[in-house]
């Protein structure tokens, strides 16, 4: 019974902080009522009403451990959220990984075009940081959160892992090459999730970026085994995508069955990264169980 009501529990708080995200994101975002109006309806159909929140999650789950004020967490986790939209629009273009399902619904280059595709991750990623520097508070953490997420989204974070994906197209990568293109693909922004909720209220724990680099590195890890073992249907996207384009990934590299061990492996280690802050690490822990033990 106890098990449960923990369950339940962390799905309310969940359901909570998506709600308060995508009620941010809708107020953040311009509508179709702004010039120009096509862009704007564009950028809204690619950010709001799906995805699970994974990044906003960890950004208000390492900030209420922090003891940050909630206003404050809503803006830096719709600026995150923001960024991880961008870059799905982008990746899905035919220049990309030319994908056509994002989030059980056309990507936004099939829905409208390559050109409003481009420019609706432009104006995202801008607007992530305009949603930063516009907050105000103490100026210096203010920095440091724009250099945080500006840092995890380029050549040497998202991008740059991004651009070691597409030259590995077609190569077999040992685990220790995957790492180093995924710690940036797809651990930097997970990173800068935990970072951002930190610094909300003062310096980012080393030991909450110990435990961001091994559930970013787990979520992509997970992500690979689950698009070569679930559907369509359950994914929201093209499953099976990364082996007929002869992606690099940890089921090519290790196999299914060692490939989940190894994201176990990696939850313990996000769990004893987290030992020194008791409950107050709850949810963290909370969400590195989800990220693993997921089906979707």
């Amino acid at each position: 019974m106890a098990s449960t009501t923990t369950e339940a529990d962390f799905a309310a708080w969940m359901g909570s902080i998506q709600g308060r995200v995508e009620e941010t994101l809708k107020r953040c975002l311009p509508g179709p009522q702004h010039a120009p109006a096509r862009l704007h309806e564009a950028m809204r159909y690619a950010t709001l009403e799906g995805g699970k929140r994974v990044r906003p999650l960890l950004t208000f789950a390492a900030g209420e451990l922090a003891g940050a004020e909630p206003g404050r967490l809503g803006i830096a986790a719709a600026a995150v959220e923001l960024i991880h939209a961008y870059s799905l629009v982008h990746d899905d273009m035919p220049c990309m990984d030319d994908d056509v399902l994002r989030r059980g619904k056309p990507t936004v280059h099939v829905e409208y075009d390559e050109a409003t595709a481009l420019l609706v991750g432009d104006a995202l990623q801008t607007l992530a940081f305009q949603l930063l520097a516009e907050q105000g508070g103490d100026a210096a953490r203010q920095l440091e959160m724009v250099r945080t997420l500006a840092s995890a989204s380029g050549s040497r974070g998202m991008a740059g892992g991004q651009a070691i994906d597409l030259e590995s197209t077609g190569k077999a990568l040992s685990q220790t090459e995957l790492e180093f293109m995924h710690v940036r693909k797809t651990g930097a922004l997970i990173g800068a999730a935990v970072k951002l909720g930190a610094l909300c209220t003062g310096p980012c724990p080393a030991a909450l970026e110990q435990y961001a680099r091994r559930i970013g590195l787990a979520f992509q890890v997970v992500d690979d085994v689950l698009d070569a073992e679930a559907s369509t249907a359950t994914l929201g996207k093209t499953a099976g995508k990364d082996s007929r384009q002869g992606k690099a990934t940890y089921v090519q590299a290790m196999g299914a069955s060692d490939a989940r061990a190894f994201a176990e492996e990696l939850r313990r280690q996000a769990h004893a990264a987290l030992e020194g802050f008791g409950e107050r690490a709850l949810r963290l822990r909370q969400l590195a169980d989800f990220i693993v033990l997921r089906k979707f």
